[in-house]
Formats: C-alpha cells, sequence, structure tokens
C-alpha cells in the first residue's frame, strides 16, 4: 500500500501531465484537410480539371467561301505536353479523316485531301481551291498524351462564284458582238462590190447602146 501523501503527489502530476501530453500530440500530429464537399462540387471540380487539361479556341466557327477559294480553318489549343492533332470532315457524302498530326512532325494527311491541304503547329489547316462538295462540317480533336481531349467544330459553306458567271456570259456577249460585226463588214464589202459590179455592167451597156446607135446612123 501507497501512503496517503505519495497517492495525492502521483494524482497532481498526472492530472499536470495529461494536458501537456494532449498539446505535444496536437502540435506533432498535422491537421488533416477537411473534405466535407458536396458530390456538385465534386463534380465542378472534375470537369475544371479535364477543361485545364486541353483547351481549344475557334476564332470563326462558321465560314462562307467560294469555289476555287483558299480556306483557312483556324483555332488555337493549350495543353500539357505535345497532343496529337485529328481534323475529320462530315456531309452528306459521309465522314471522312482528313489528317492528323503531332506539331513537328509530318502529317498524316489522307488520299482524298492530298495536295489540297497545309497543317500548322497551333492546329490550324488549310485548304486550298476547295468546291462546292467541301461544304460541311470539319472537326477538330485534341488528344493529350495523358488521355484528355477536346474537340470543336467549324461549318463551311461553299457556293458558286456570281461573278465568275457573269465574266462567261460577258466573253459569249462580246464574241457574239465580234462575229457580228465580222458579218456586218463582210456584208458591207459584198454589197460594195455588188454595187461597183452593177455599175460597170450599166457602163458596158451604156457603152455597146452608144456603139449600135452609131453604127446605125453610118449605115444610114
Amino acid at each position: 500500500m501507497r501512503p496517503a501523501g505519495q497517492g495525492s503527489i502521483l494524482a497532481f502530476l498526472s492530472a499536470e501531465a495529461h494536458p501537456r501530453a494532449a498539446e505535444a500530440h496536437a502540435m506533432l500530429t498535422p491537421e488533416k484537410p477537411c473534405c466535407r464537399e458536396s458530390s456538385a462540387d465534386g463534380a465542378h471540380a472534375n470537369s475544371s480539371a479535364v477543361c485545364q487539361g486541353v483547351s481549344l479556341y475557334i476564332p470563326q466557327a462558321t465560314i462562307n467561301a467560294t469555289v476555287k477559294e483558299d480556306i483557312l480553318l483556324s483555332v488555337e489549343y493549350s495543353c500539357h505536353g505535345v497532343p496529337t492533332i485529328e481534323w475529320t470532315y462530315s456531309s452528306n457524302w459521309g465522314t471522312q479523316k482528313i489528317v492528323e498530326w503531332k506539331p513537328g512532325t509530318q502529317a498524316n494527311i489522307s488520299q482524298s485531301h492530298k495536295d489540297r491541304v497545309c497543317t500548322f503547329d497551333n492546329g490550324s489547316i488549310q485548304l486550298f481551291s476547295v468546291g462546292v462538295r467541301d461544304s460541311g462540317y470539319y472537326v477538330i480533336t485534341v488528344t493529350e498524351r495523358l488521355g484528355s481531349s477536346q474537340f470543336g467544330t467549324i461549318v463551311l459553306h461553299v457556293s458558286e462564284i456570281l461573278y465568275e458567271d457573269l465574266h462567261f456570259v460577258a466573253v459569249i456577249l462580246a464574241f457574239l458582238a465580234a462575229v457580228a460585226a465580222v458579218l456586218i463588214s463582210l456584208m458591207w464589202v459584198c454589197n460594195k462590190c455588188a454595187y461597183k459590179f452593177q455599175r460597170k455592167r450599166r457602163h458596158k451597156l451604156k457603152e455597146s447602146t452608144t456603139e449600135e446607135i452609131e453604127l446605125e446612123d453610118v449605115e444610114c
């Protein structure tokens, strides 16, 4: 058995030691972050992360062009590392792949667009000498090496050139006018020749008539 005085001393020391031990434990143990976000906040955070992975900007989403014109499908992107860029084309005639490449490397252009496409490191492409069949939807997909991707669409409308039609009509009219001028000139020359021929003929007839009259006078 412990003496009564000794028990009271131990109880006092224990009471003094507990707060200090709790305070030391609190100082040595790092505080855990609070994770009380709602499911909606968590979904928003995930969406922001994806958007921060790959961002894509399209200055002009709709382009109106005419036949034989060169068109620039302009885009800008930002991401971590070197991405893979792919352009596809979709219209009433179907969907087909145009080109795929990584900036700084040679582009893999499809046979349908050989010698008609020029690529740029910012993701833009240029189409040369477009036609009516090039009208449709052009979709760009930028894929990061970690797997996140972003896509955008540009609508292209290609129409016939009206002034070329008018130019063609003007050329036809000029040709017809030239032909008409030549025909009129030929008719004038023919008329002039016919007039001269008739004049000479009248002169010969007049001379022959005069000779006959003189012969008749001589006979008389």
